[in-house]
């Protein structure tokens, strides 16, 4: 009886105190996104309600028996509702809407594989942190946040890029001349009796007659001395006529212009010229006391064998090149006068190409073909001009030159040789100069030969 009497005087402030201030609320936690609200239904007709922060959550009584709540701004808020004497209190937390700025996170995430990327902060400002694979998956993050903020801070990591490869290029150029050269001529002459000349298309040197003798009316001596047989000599004793006839025709194949090797570094140009340079004059005018005079100023052409490459190494390890071959010479033929200075022309012929190659793969760039036709004709004048029969005393020589351009190109991948490595020289046939180990054996060889000897019989020897 004790016992319970002690509970009962414990207990009587505290059902006291519940009676005075009344029961205790029941507290409920509610999120809700911005723009959207939250529904609440209860048992009971409600009372009262109230809200200590309507711009942030609004409260709407629908019926007796429904409350809405309204999320208006981002922050935190307390909703309380009475229904039967008893409060209900609701802490509401409003967040923005962020579904769009996680869609755009979980883009970048996924647009980079192998990366490790953070987006943080919000509006006109984004961070990025993390790591990425190399440099290029750090440019495609910073440009894919500069669509969604002004300022963007990068500090994304990534490994160190690895050294540039050296690339050699291995170039030749070649010239395949096509020229026919067709020469012909001929000398006919006559020594007999009745007749004693010679006639020629003076384009070889014609045979030379001996001083003339005459004795009783007769040619006593008439020889005929030849400096050129030409190809084809033919000769009637009998009818003392003779003729030597030249009909040739030569042709050119190939020539190499230039075998260059070039180391260059991925992504790095390089260039070759084998030429020279020309001067060639520019007119110009100054001003000279509000009148205008000309000003004659000299510039340089370059010429010759030139080669221009930049090569880069792709993902997958070929060799991308892009190459600007030209081969060009002066032309006399198509030159130009100005004040007094003779100003040759360029013949050049180019080409600008991107090939993908892998290590000692080769490609080859022709059909870059110059194609000319000179034919001199020379005849005798006077007999030359007669229709028909003046073909007879005519020659005509046709060169024609039709040359095409050949670039082979050889790329490959070197590396530098290490601090024990030694480079392999070229083998001589025939050395210049003997060896370390040649000097001493030939030194040796002849101390042993100049070493006096003993010779003859040494002391008692039994007879075999």
């Amino acid at each position: 009886m004790i016992r319970v009497s002690r509970l009962v005087q414990g207990l009587f402030p505290v059902v006291l105190a519940a009676a005075c201030f009344g029961a205790a609320p029941a507290v409920k936690e509610v999120s809700i996104i911005t723009g959207r609200g939250e529904l609440m239904r209860f048992e009971e007709d409600i009372q009262k309600v109230a809200a200590s922060e309507p711009k942030i959550a609004d409260v709407a009584v629908l019926s007796p028996r429904e409350v809405m709540i309204n999320a208006k701004g981002a922050g935190k808020a307390t909703v309380v509702v009475w229904n039967g004497g008893t409060p209900h209190q609701f802490n509401i937390t409003v967040r923005d809407d962020n579904s769009d700025y996680e869609s755009f996170v979980e883009k970048i995430k996924t647009g980079l594989p192998g990366a490790a990327v953070e987006v943080s902060g919000q509006g006109d400002t984004i961070v990025l942190t993390g790591t990425v694979k190399d440099a290029e998956q750090s440019k495609k993050a910073a440009g894919m946040a500069q669509t969604r903020a002004k300022n963007v801070v990068n500090l994304l990591q990534a490994p160190p890029a690895p050294d540039p490869r050296q690339i050699l290029l291995q170039v030749k150029f070649a010239s395949i001349d096509r020229v026919g050269l067709n020469e012909l001529g001929f000398n006919f002459f006559s020594r007999n009796a009745k007749t004693l000349g010679e006639t020629a298309t003076q384009q070889f040197q014609s045979p030379r007659f001996s001083q003339l003798q005459f004795q009783n009316q007769n040619f006593s001596n008439a020889t005929v001395n030849f400096a050129d047989l030409l190809n084809l000599f033919v000769f009637r004793p009998d009818l003392n006529i003779g003729a030597t006839i030249k009909a040739l025709q030569s042709r050119n194949l190939l020539q190499i212009l230039a075998e260059p090797n070039l180391i260059a570094i991925e992504g790095k140009e390089a260039s070759f010229v084998a030429g020279g340079s020309f001067p060639f004059p520019t007119l110009t005018t100054t001003s000279t006391g509000g009148a205008t005079a000309p000003v004659i100023t000299v510039q340089f052409k370059n010429f010759g064998v030139q080669l221009n490459f930049t090569p880069t190494v792709t993902n997958s390890g070929a060799i991308h090149l892009k190459v600007s071959p030209e081969v060009s010479s002066l032309d006399f033929a198509n030159a130009v006068t100005l004040q007094g200075f003779l100003i040759p022309a360029i013949a050049q012929r180019r080409a600008d190409t991107e090939v993908v190659l892998k290590d000692g793969e080769s490609f080859a760039i022709a059909g870059l073909i110059d194609n000319r036709v000179i034919q001199t004709l020379t005849k005798i004048r006077g007999v030359g001009d007669i229709p028909i029969l003046g073909n007879l005393f005519r020659s005509r020589t046709t060169r024609k030159s039709s040359d095409e351009l050949l670039v082979v190109i050889t790329p490959r991948f070197v590396r530098p040789l290490g601090t024990e490595e030694q480079a392999k020289l070229p083998d001589f046939q025939e050395g210049w100069l003997p060896t370390l180990a040649e000097e001493k054996a030939r030194k040796v060889k002849k101390d042993k030969a100049t070493k006096p000897e003993f010779v003859g019989p040494r002391g008692h020897q039994e007879p075999k």
